[in-house]
């Protein structure tokens, strides 16, 4: 009794981990237990849950053998992935500006039409002075 635990609470308790060696060193116990009770005893004694299990199961399972080291949490992305959206962004609003350009030029092309129309009309109407 030298050490008198402390009766604190951390605000916030931290989270297990488990690496993936010991996952597989712990299903491999499961598989080879074969008594009654013998899987609840070695869970029991781990602190683990049948959710545990049933998820490292999944992984092993996996044709990824990392994927029992796997950390938790979303995978990082794909920097390729992120590389194709900023350009599949910067296309859409290429287009967007090529779509105003074309509306201008197409404006412009009116207008001098017009213009050549009126200048030629003008054209006519002075020798009638």
């Amino acid at each position: 009794m030298d050490k008198i635990p402390d009766p604190e609470v951390p605000e916030r308790p931290t989270r297990r981990r488990f690496s993936g060696v010991y996952k597989l060193a712990i299903l491999n116990e499961l598989d080879q237990a074969a008594g009654p009770g013998a899987k609840g005893a070695i869970m029991r004694r781990e602190g683990l849950y049948s959710s545990n299990i049933t998820e490292w199961r999944k992984l092993r399972a996996a044709s990824d053998p990392g994927a029992l080291a796997r950390a938790r949490g979303p995978r990082a992305a794909d920097p390729l992935v992120a590389e194709n959206e900023r350009l599949r962004n910067k296309v859409e609003h290429l287009q967007v500006r090529l779509g105003r350009a074309e509306k201008v030029i197409a404006v412009q092309g009116n207008v001098s039409a017009l213009l050549r129309e009126l200048s030629l009309e003008s054209a006519e109407r002075k020798p009638d002075r």
